[in-house]
């Protein structure tokens, strides 16, 4: 079998092309659609049928990970039981490239009768679905990029570049930040590569943290931090609250086998490791994760911006998040 290869480029240099005519939809239009989608009370619902329905699919499901509430309803099971997901404060978005389908019709007289906003992705400006909606992003007309210009290629790729540019606008106004991105993506190998050192750090805010002051004894250090939940380590700071160092339980056990309890009276400022490797709150767990391979060591100090200890991260808590891989 020979493949058209030449062909097939043509079919993505067709779709590239009705993307950029999309840029012609950046206008007050658009902004009005982001407007609505941004100040929506309750969820986005985005419906269409077909391949139209597939991408609305996509699009709900960038929303709602970007910090917009959104699901799909398909426009059939809508009026067999599902119009129960509606709500008057919602906002609903339609595909309908040629905006005729009956489905999307039938759907649309209930959306109205509810009183809900509609914001409609089509073809078409004189059509059923553009003169019923609120706001109309009319792509105009596109050939498609199949042998017999009628398979949706071109006018579903527009659609889902339409889409993505609301959702990613909507982002964007929302300040919709990395870590708010990483907890709506706690499974995924990007969340877990976008979480914070803040999100994955053994200690959490106002609880105990296991420090020692440079003054202090390893008796006196062992003392303060014997209610301290597990930690591999103890930071030890100065008399302004700085960071100065740390020492490890490794650390501990080697001083001890080498002098035994006479360890115990020993200035822990004599025996920590100064100047010692630390990283913000704010940083991503993968920087840490690339200070513990790079320096191999096992516990790592969290500062704020006047390096005083805020909580302490373990290589282990960054395995369990699965940053690695």
């Amino acid at each position: 079998m020979t493949f058209d290869l030449e062909y097939a480029r043509q079919v993505i240099n067709a779709e590239a092309k009705g993307v950029a005519k999309m840029a012609k939809l950046i206008d007050n239009v658009f902004a009005k659609a982001a407007e609505l989608i941004y100040s929506c009370k309750g969820s986005v619902i985005v419906t269409g049928i077909g391949k139209a329905g597939i991408v609305g699919r996509k699009i709900s499901a960038t929303l709602a990970s970007t910090g917009t509430p959104s699901h799909f309803l398909h426009p059939v099971e809508a009026v067999h039981g599902d119009l129960g997901r509606l709500r008057k404060n919602d906002v609903v978005l339609v595909l309908s490239y040629g905006g005729e389908t009956d489905e999307i019709i039938r759907l649309i007289n209930i959306v109205k009768q509810l009183e809900i906003k509609l914001i409609a992705i089509t073809a078409d400006r004189d059509s059923r679905l553009a003169t019923h909606s609120d706001i109309v992003l009319c792509m105009g007309e596109l050939d498609e990029a199949c042998p017999f210009g009628v398979a949706p290629s071109v006018s579903t790729t527009c659609m889902l570049a339409v889409g993505d540019a609301l959702a990613l606008v909507v982002m964007k106004a929302k300040e919709f930040s990395i870590e708010d991105y990483a907890r709506f993506h706690p499974a995924g190998s990007l969340g877990a590569k976008l979480i914070t050192v803040e999100q994955s750090m053994m200690f959490r805010a106002g609880e105990k943290l296991p420090i020692a002051k440079t003054s202090d004894t390893v008796k006196e250090l062992l003392n303060k931090n014997s209610d301290v939940k597990r930690h591999g380590a103890v930071m030890v700071v100065d008399s302004a609250g700085k960071l100065a160092g740390i020492i490890t339980d490794a650390d501990l056990r080697r001083l001890m086998a080498q002098n035994g309890a006479k360890i115990f009276e020993r200035a822990v400022k004599d025996i920590m490791t100064a100047n010692c490797k630390k990283i913000k709150a704010s940083a991503l767990a993968a920087e840490a994760m690339a200070i513990f391979h790079k320096h191999r060591i096992d516990d790592l100090p969290v500062v704020d911006e006047e390096d005083k200890p805020i909580g302490l991260i373990d290589v282990q808590d960054i395995v369990a998040i699965k940053i690695v891989g």
